[in-house]
């Protein structure tokens, strides 16, 4: 008798406990994205032409070749496209890595525009020739047309329409393009350090990362700008087995494979990284919860009592979502004998590590290599960075941006974002307390895919806000209540 009056105790706090989650979300009224590009064929159109033509221009970048040569091919076109910035700007390249300095009526608030030059090679068969520029199907094609010249072109030509018009910037600007950013590279590096050199702090520095996506999670249909606040750090490792080899008719047991797999076996089968959602990954679910259908409302509306539930979903719901509340390890490479029947003296396995800030660069190293050492392996890191610093949504620069963002795209939500790739913004974090990525230009599923993949391409009907954002952008630094 008193097992069943306990279960129905639990009962009763259970539908107490839904019947608030309930009234809350029902207290909440619904809402809808309304933000759709306004319809400007002509400006479209004669962006759309611009783009076509840097895309055209191959600056695929690989570590270790020089390629100098190829990226002054692509500053040479980029002086046609926008003959008034490299005018009226002062220009300063170093190996290839672009900095224009445009001198504003003040400089204690220094805005950085930045996207980078190079591009990922092109593999596969493409529905048009990655390097064409093929402009079709309200697109243009092509690799670099999404990741990331769209942007390039748009805060080029907003600086070459304003200069046009005679505008003198209210604050300095400064557009930073580099062209080692796709393997990480000492291009952005070398652009800070010139920065550093002449005394400049930016007051908002604006990258790539984010931007407007489209149904960002399956049941939240509509745009939303998503606004990466910070980027989580990474490490190339790098896994060791050894053994005297020999003939694989009498084999040993523990072989360096044999380990080797036993050891990722272990590492995808369990949950070896502590789960956490941070304010920012719970400010974004917030920000979703009154666009999304009643069942993900209800949940992303009460976190205070399904926190848990979503951190153990997460990751078999979306590679995503589940990367912003946990360090990840993926597996990406592997070597061993090179014939069938020979045993290996060494085995290899390469993976590549992204750490999240409530266990970052070191600790989650520890975990990794008290793993590693337990099947006998050694482990080497390479390129290790751990996660930079979160913007604060309460600063002025902050501030800034989101006012530009609600005035030149009306209707549209905003929501913080974790950045769980890398971008070249992470090196202004040394410079500028404001750091965030934001490409204004809109990714639907498409674009996402083709990202690094086969068929990039961007729907240029977006363009013209791209334009417009940068414009007022520029505008609003100046505003005295930034």
């Amino acid at each position: 008798m008193i097992l069943v009056w306990i279960l129905l105790g639990l009962a009763g706090t259970v539908l107490l406990l839904l019947g608030i989650c309930i009234l809350r979300t029902l207290l909440k009224p619904a809402r809808t994205s309304g933000y759709v590009p306004r319809e400007e064929p002509e400006r479209a159109m004669a962006y759309a032409r611009k783009l076509s033509k840097m895309v055209r221009c191959d600056t695929t970048s690989v570590p270790g070749k020089e390629a100098r040569e190829q990226f002054l091919r692509f500053h040479s076109l980029l002086e046609d496209l926008f003959p008034r910035v490299h005018a009226g700007l002062e220009k300063t390249e170093i190996d290839g890595n672009l900095l224009f300095y445009w001198k504003g009526r003040s400089g204690q608030r220094p805005l950085v525009l930045m996207s980078h030059q190079d591009v990922v090679p092109a593999e596969g068969t493409w529905k048009y020739p990655p390097f064409s520029g093929e402009i079709a199907e309200g697109k243009v094609w092509g690799r670099g047309a999404s990741d990331t010249k769209c942007s390039l072109m748009a805060f080029f030509q907003a600086v070459e329409e304003l200069l046009g018009e005679g505008f003198v910037p209210p604050q300095d600007v400064y557009l930073s393009s580099s062209c080692t950013e796709e393997w990480s590279g000492p291009g952005c590096p070398a652009l800070v350090e010139e920065m550093k050199s002449r005394g400049v702090r930016p007051f908002l520095v604006v990258d790539e990362g984010g931007g407007i996506i489209t149904e960002p999670i399956g049941g939240v249909p509509g745009n939303f700008a998503a606004l990466g606040v910070y980027e989580k750090g990474k490490a190339d490792v790098l896994f060791r087995a050894s053994s005297p080899g020999g003939h694989a008719s009498t084999p040993r047991p523990g072989s360096p494979i044999a380990r080797l797999a036993a050891f990722v076996h272990e590492v995808e089968t369990r949950s070896v990284f502590r789960r956490h959602m941070s304010p920012e990954v719970a400010g974004m679910f917030e920000s979703l919860a009154p666009y999304a259908a009643f069942p993900l409302r209800l949940v992303f509306s009460n976190l205070w009592l399904f926190r848990p539930v979503l951190l153990r979903l997460l990751p078999m719901i979306s590679a995503q979502a589940g990367a912003m509340i946990r360090t990840t390890i993926a597996f990406t490479m592997q070597s061993g004998s090179e014939a069938f029947n020979v045993m290996p003296q060494e085995a290899t396995l390469g993976a590549n590590m992204r750490f999240i800030p409530h266990q970052g660069m070191e600790e989650s190293l520890k975990v990794i290599r008290r793993i590693a050492e337990k099947h006998k392996l050694e482990m080497e890191v390479f390129r290790a960075s751990d996660y930079t610093a979160a913007a604060d949504p309460k600063s002025p620069g902050f501030r800034t941006l989101i006012h530009t963002l609600e005035r030149t795209f009306p209707g549209l939500p905003s929501m913080p974002y974790v950045m769980t790739g890398a971008t070249d913004a992470r090196h202004y974090q040394e410079i500028c307390d404001c750091v965030v990525r934001f490409a204004p230009v809109i990714y639907g599923p498409e674009q996402m895919k083709g990202m690094h993949g086969i068929d990039e391409n961007i729907e240029y009907n977006c363009l013209p806000g791209a334009v417009d954002f940068y414009r007022n952008l520029i505008r609003d630094v100046g505003r005295e209540e930034g």
